[in-house]
């Protein structure tokens, strides 16, 4: 995977790989985000903690509600539609945001529209806001996956992750956890500009 993310460019708000850019979402991206949190196969894994999304006027103020709690989040946490930069075509979102209950631990989160799975954007869009986190002092970044989630916990691994066992601690489920720690993290380190 390395060569399929390497370099990172991280500036301002936006972070790209070769084939990705991820930056904050906006009102244009109502429909496309609409495809992957208003996808019953998507949603499934991700409530309670967001609940499937019904229709474009709800996925518009979960948007505009995003952009207003990015304001209030220290860096490196943050939103990210996630961006073709062959074609421009938004195919899903990663967060990385504070794991609660305690909000101490920070966690990523990734999800596609269906029609991009299996194509390792969600790997490499979790491995780069991992660089993103990392490059910010971070020492470590987690991911919480539900036990039958079996692509969920995949894309960890593939993120580079390490499964450390199960809690129940997060969100009021049993949950499956991955880490990912500063030193394991393959670094090329990112470049300037993009």
């Amino acid at each position: 995977m390395a060569d399929d993310i390497h370099p990172i460019t991280i500036k301002g708000g936006r972070i790209a790989t070769r084939r990705l850019l991820l930056r904050p979402w906006t009102g244009a991206d109502t429909e496309a985000a609409l495809a992957v949190y208003g996808a019953g196969e998507v949603s499934r894994w991700l409530a309670p903690a967001l609940e499937r999304v019904p229709d474009a006027a709800a996925m518009r103020v979960l948007i505009d509600q995003w952009a207003d709690e990015s304001e209030a989040l220290e860096p490196p946490q943050g939103r990210w539609a996630i961006e073709l930069r062959a074609t421009g075509e938004t195919v899903g979102g990663v967060a990385l945001l504070p794991l609660p209950p305690d909000n101490r631990d920070l966690e990523i989160g990734w999800q596609l529209a269906p029609g991009a799975w299996g194509r390792g954007y969600a790997a490499e869009a979790g491995h780069a806001v991992a660089h993103h986190a990392f490059r910010s002092d971070a020492d470590e970044v987690f991911a919480v996956v539900r036990p039958r989630n079996e692509r969920g916990a995949a894309t960890a691994r593939r993120v580079g992750m390490e499964w450390v066992g199960e809690t129940d601690k997060y969100y009021g489920l049993t949950l499956q956890v991955y880490r990912l720690r500063k030193g394991d993290l393959d670094d090329s380190g990112p470049t300037a500009g993009f």
